[in-house]
């Protein structure tokens, strides 16, 4: 099936809430008004509508630590940078904070955690650690994944501690228990997530500047010294700072990007946010910065073709079962995504269907948003949805009787499926989403340790300098488990947050 990658309309508000939409390898810059106010973008992003972001006239020369992004974690290094002592400021290129993060629409792993504790979720760290290291085929920087499952608890508690709270924890692919957190309704947790750390981020008075489009990261005497940046298409200055954060996101809104790293991927369509389009790879890779698996593009493999819109693996997690154009199960749906995807792009037809009953909507509120964008075929029996579907009523309903009885059996007979078996799909009535394989996150980036610190092609840390997020490259070998982006975010922006802090205060 033909794949075209679609652009973003960055002012639909509910899109960008529930996490879900397309990308544009076009970087535009805005003519807004000095402050950016709700009506625009912060209604966009998930953040409070009476809340306004800095004026362009507050700007100042200098700052301790520059973080360039606004997403979740550029947002997660600026409160933990502020909480140490620290002077930050926030320069993001698009009109509206959240980035990637807005579109998150899964939740966030962890183990160990008071929630699973509380819930009676037996996890360790070290499972979630080989949970993650077997989804990526073993070649994730294990130092890097040990800080990372080792502090993923503590995130979780800092994060509720500000009024965030993922406490409702279900299953992801690849993980062997229940771990991804989400906001205890249910909802996606990129909203949700942005909304609560923008709020947090204003409360302490952080500045932060919109259309602000940093072009040069900047040296002297061997260290960072700042940044150049254009705000509101003015004219560019140089803003001198101690230390410097590079949250900027992947480059899965790129397609030249894409295309020069994977010719393969040509034509695909992708998820991510339209700023993400690799501007921090590039200006770090100028400095002498070190880049690492950039040919490990995760392939997510339930989104809406027609324009890019995720679709949730929490609607997996839940119990949703995949079926092809004949009506029939083809493989474990909470199997790695790559592999998933690799099953549905060899099917005849090179789609799938995602099927489900009412009581699963009601659980997955993603489903009222996906039901608003036109995307969901409703059934009121089984055989009424198969018929709108153009799938054999029969097979379809023998289907679902097999994974009924399987549920019931928590055995699957087809495909060994062991997680995400709580719930048969018995309530009427039914409904459908047809989806393919589509650009989702970029595993690859330039290399920190688990400092946060940027390393040189030398092997050496560049003095200053520090990243986390999707910007960085090998913590999720090659494939990401769902749920390991957002812990990324937060669990390396407050890490990055804490080590600019302490270098500028040396």
């Amino acid at each position: 099936m033909k794949k075209v990658l679609s652009s973003l309309l960055v002012a639909s508000a509910a899109l960008l809430l529930v996490g879900c939409g397309s990308s544009s390898n076009k970087t535009e810059s805005s003519t807004s008004t000095s402050k950016t106010t709700a009506s625009s973008s912060e209604v966009a992003s998930g953040a409070s509508q009476k809340q306004e972001f800095t004026d362009p006239k507050e700007l100042k020369d200098s700052y301790d630590v520059i973080i360039v992004g606004a997403g979740g974690a550029g947002m997660s290094a600026a409160i933990q940078a502020k909480e140490a002592g620290a002077n930050p400021v926030i320069f993001e290129k698009m009109p509206v904070v959240g980035g990637n993060t807005t579109k998150s629409s899964g939740g966030m792993n962890a183990s160990e955690t008071k929630f699973q504790k509380e819930q009676g979720i037996q996890d360790s760290n070290d499972t979630f650690f080989n949970d993650t290291l077997k989804g990526g085929g073993g070649t994730n920087d294990k130092e890097l994944l040990r800080y990372f499952v080792d502090h993923s608890a503590d995130a979780i508690d800092w994060l509720d501690s500000m009024g965030i709270t993922l406490n409702n924890i279900s299953y992801s692919g690849g993980a062997s228990v229940k771990r991804i957190h989400r906001p205890a309704d249910g909802s996606a947790v990129g909203g949700y997530l942005v909304k609560g750390l923008t709020k947090n981020v204003l409360d302490r008075k952080i500045p932060v500047f919109l259309n602000a489009d940093v072009t040069k990261i900047n040296e002297k005497d061997g260290k960072v010294s700042g940044v150049t940046v254009q705000i509101q298409g003015e004219k560019k200055k140089n803003i001198s700072s101690k230390a410097v954060v590079v949250t900027t996101g992947g480059f899965g809104g790129n397609e030249k990007m894409i295309v020069k790293y994977r010719p393969d991927l040509k034509g695909y369509v992708s998820t991510n946010a339209k700023g993400s389009t690799g501007d921090g790879i590039k200006m770090i890779e100028k400095l002498g910065g070190q880049l690492v698996a950039m040919d490990q593009i995760q392939v997510h493999p339930t989104v809406v073709q027609k324009d890019g819109m995720l679709v949730s693996e929490t609607v997996r997690g839940e119990g949703g079962i995949l079926v092809n154009q004949q009506g029939k199960r083809f493989f474990n749906e909470l199997e790695t995504r790559d592999k998933v995807s690799a099953a549905i792009s060899a099917l005849p037809e090179q789609y799938a269907y995602i099927v489900f009953d009412d009581a699963l909507a009601s659980r997955a509120k993603q489903i009222d948003f996906y039901k608003s964008k036109g995307v969901v075929v409703e059934g009121k029996t089984i055989e009424e949805l198969a018929k709108k579907i153009k799938v054999p009523a029969d097979t379809l309903k023998q289907t679902l009787d097999t994974w009924n009885q399987d549920v019931a059996n928590k055995k699957d007979s087809e495909f060994g499926r062991s997680t995400a078996m709580d719930y048969d799909l018995t309530k009427a009535p039914y409904y459908a989403i047809q989806i393919a394989p589509g650009i989702h996150h970029t595993m690859g980036g330039v290399k920190i340790n688990t400092n946060t610190e940027v390393i040189n092609t030398k092997g050496e840390v560049i003095p200053g300098l520090y990243a986390a997020g999707e910007v960085t490259g090998g913590l999720h070998g090659n494939n990401r488990i769902g749920g390991n982006a957002v812990a990324d975010i937060v669990i390396f922006g407050r890490q990055a947050g804490n080590q600019s802090a302490a270098y500028v205060q040396k």
